[in-house]
């Protein structure tokens, strides 16, 4: 198992979020978020693309609904034991799943909160779930019952905040070091990635933006690069994260006069 937090602060996370949703009158929760998802169980994946959801009993249980690829995933990465797996087919329609999974929960005419406000939920697969619990149970957005919990962030989460914080500085004084008269953006990029990975990072949660000359007031990220001109302009926005924690850094500068 590859946790990055103590068990002991998994439990308590658990029971302040029991709490909260006790306070709103919830009886469960179906996590949409894998931000929530990790901050609740450490269960670490991109596959929260396709349809997957982790529900959060009233009681501190957690049960995963999700494809047959992540199971591996959800065992490696996290303290949820119970794994529930939707079959992928062209007619499949995992919203019955994620009913069937509350049944078993006995949450039958029970208030049931949702992340509707969330990456891993379309428009399309929310109208799929609404249709699969409609006379089953009364769903209610909690999109932010998690989100609020998480600002206060506990002295582990600090460290790796210092940590992504560090390897930030130490990227931006390559791209410093880098951005020179003749240099490929393309070479200089690699090298900020390089020191992020060198340095036990995470791939970020966004798409680097980068320019120079006529891109260097573009605050979002474009294909293609181009070689730094003799007296040019270079923006530079990156991040660094470290256990999915990140440190965000915004900078320009010029060459030549």
């Amino acid at each position: 198992m590859n946790l990055h937090f103590a068990k002991t602060e998994f439990d308590a996370r658990i029971a302040q979020a029991c709490e909260r949703m006790a306070g709103q009158g919830l009886e469960g929760l179906l996590l949409f978020k894998q931000e929530s998802m990790y901050y609740l169980s450490g269960y670490d994946t991109d596959g929260f693309v396709l349809f997957q959801t982790l529900f959060l009993s009233g009681d501190g249980s957690l049960t995963l609904v999700t494809r047959s690829a992540d199971r591996v995933q959800a065992a490696y990465t996290s303290v949820i034991e119970d794994v529930r797996i939707w079959i992928d087919s062209g007619d499949a329609n995992p919203g019955r799943d994620v009913r069937d999974m509350l049944e078993s929960h006995g949450m039958r005419g029970k208030r049931i909160g949702v992340e509707y406000d969330a990456y891993g939920l379309s428009a399309s697969r929310g109208r799929m779930l609404d249709g699969a619990l409609e006379g089953f149970c009364k769903t209610v957005d909690a999109s932010d019952l998690v989100r609020r919990q998480r600002l206060v962030k506990s002295a582990a989460e600090l460290d790796y905040l210092r940590k992504a914080g560090e390897i930030c500085q130490a990227v931006q004084q390559e791209a410093v070091n880098l951005s020179v008269p003749g240099a490929f953006e393309g070479d200089i990029r690699s090298a900020m990635h390089r020191l992020v990975w060198s340095h036990d990072g995470d791939t970020p949660a966004h798409v680097w933006p980068m320019g120079s000359g006529p891109s260097a007031q573009l605050v979002r990220y474009k294909s293609g690069g181009r070689c730094i001109g003799e007296e040019d302009q270079v923006f530079h926005e990156f991040a660094a994260a470290y256990r999915h924690y990140h440190a965000a850094l915004t900078f320009a500068l010029v060459t030549g006069k």
